[in-house]
């Protein structure tokens, strides 16, 4: 995960902050050398590590910090408001063309993923309400049109190519073409050398000067650590970019390039790249990298994803459910799916408050879901709806047929009772889960019976 080995040493730091209980200048130079180190091997720019430790060292042997009575919690503040400062407190929406289409031009080095990422952007415009198109300006790389037509096909967006002809004149008659069709989004991928030369940087500017784009998002691969900055510094001084999209946040566990962008260049981070799926791409959050980064959780972005696959009218149904205790195995299996499709487990787990870089560390069997699933789908509709009615021969039948053992199957339905009797007890009284003056007694054992349901993890 991106920034694991970043978030683990100043978690590290911060822990023996606390364990000072009142600080002296002394102490928060030691802290802030162990802060400079980490970002260091975070693969960080030298001049941004030094300009950054400068400021909350300056901010952190403050009279108010030193004589605060929670000192540590006050430089773990400080060091935050830093971060968050460091990758870009600003405005990082799309520039939207005043009058449509708003073109925007994808620009990067071969292999940096610019045509996936074209695609995962114009599902997430199409998602938003826009009405995208692709236009295929990468004629040099083999398949390159073919790769875009594939996956603009599986974001269900148009693909607008011309096969291999002249870059500039395939981006001017996209543009054509979106005016003509109603699309009020364009973009254009275009073609990626595996070094920076004078031909491709000619090529980009020409079709700039023909298209006029409202936004020129450099594309750069956060594995390749400082070189990213390096290639940003580039293409900025060729093209003039607006911002950078970062691919492949997720696979490098450092993270260095994406608190060096903006420092070196002037230029945000609009978006990022967290996985290979289309679905794996966030608008960038600084305030929330940061709380990532801190090990502080990211809740926003988990309610963004919950809310993606889940209606008001769908909670509050379930909610209703919940509390006059009519939750059956149908409800489960349906909140199964929903969750699959909220993406991967343990990075949801990530970002829950007190998580953080911990989610590596919890037991989470990531086919236990498959298999609570098989085994709800291996019964009748009228097990699912009254699961009481499951005898030893149905738990044979439901066994065999979800390819599980009978006591998979014992151990799922014990552990949904269990949750029934949780969850009459909290709707108890009549008002429901949020009505009521007093919390119930809950016996803790309920609770650790549901640590293994569906691949949840054991906290």
């Amino acid at each position: 995960m991106a920034f694991e080995g970043l978030s683990e040493k100043l978690t590290q730091v911060f822990k023996k902050l606390r364990a000072h209980g009142k600080l002296t200048e002394s102490d928060v130079k030691e802290a802030m050398r162990e802060v400079r180190l980490a970002l260091l091997e975070a693969d960080v720019s030298y001049k941004v590590v030094k300009d950054f430790v400068g400021r909350v060292s300056e901010r952190a042997v403050g009279e108010e910090v030193l004589a605060s009575l929670t000192p540590a919690q006050q430089v773990i503040k400080i060091v935050n408001e830093e971060l968050i400062a460091l990758m870009g407190n600003g405005n990082s929406r799309l520039n939207m063309a005043a009058k449509p289409p708003t073109v925007i031009m994808l620009c990067g080095l071969q292999g940096s993923g610019k045509t996936t990422h074209a695609a995962k952007l114009a599902k997430l415009l199409k998602k938003e309400g826009h009405h995208p198109l692709l236009v295929a300006c990468d004629i040099y790389r083999p398949a390159a049109i073919d790769q875009l037509v594939v996956v603009g096909g599986r974001a269900d967006v148009k693909v607008f190519e011309m096969g291999q002809t002249d870059p500039v004149e395939i981006a001017k008659q996209g543009l054509r073409f979106a005016k003509d069709n109603n699309h009020d989004v364009v973009i254009l991928d275009t073609a990626g050398r595996l070094h920076i030369d004078e031909k491709l940087m000619d090529e980009l500017k020409n079709i700039k000067a023909e298209t006029a784009p409202d936004e020129i998002m450099l594309v750069v691969d956060a594995m390749t650590g400082q070189d990213a900055v390096n290639v940003a510094k580039a293409f900025d001084e060729a093209l003039g970019i607006t911002s950078v999209l970062m691919s492949k946040l997720d696979s490098d566990t450092r993270g260095g390039a994406a608190l060096s962008v903006l420092s070196v260049t002037g230029k945000p981070i609009k978006f990022v790249g967290m996985g290979e799926k289309l679905d794996d791409f966030e608008q960038f959050h600084p305030d929330r990298m940061a709380s990532r980064i801190l090990g502080m959780g990211d809740v926003l972005t988990l309610i963004e994803k919950a809310e993606d696959v889940y209606s008001q009218q769908e909670a509050q149904r379930l909610t209703q459910k919940l509390t006059q205790s009519q939750f059956d195995m149908n409800d489960l299996l349906q909140q199964l799916q929903q969750i699959k499709k909220m993406g991967d487990l343990r990075k949801l787990v990530s970002m829950v408050p007190g998580v953080g870089n911990k989610a590596d560390e919890i037991e989470i069997d990531d086919k236990a879901m498959g298999r609570t699933e098989a085994i709800i789908t291996s019964m009748t509709p009228a097990e699912r709806a009254k699961p009481s009615i499951i005898n030893p021969s149905r738990k044979r039948r439901i066994a065999k047929g979800s390819g599980t053992e009978v006591q998979d199957v014992n151990r799922l339905l014990k552990q949904f009772e269990q949750m029934q009797q949780m969850m009459k007890k909290l709707g108890k009284g009549g008002k429901g889960l949020f009505g009521r003056r007093k919390m119930p007694k809950i016996d803790p054992s309920m609770l650790e019976g549901m640590g293994g349901m569906g691949g949840f993890p054991k906290f």
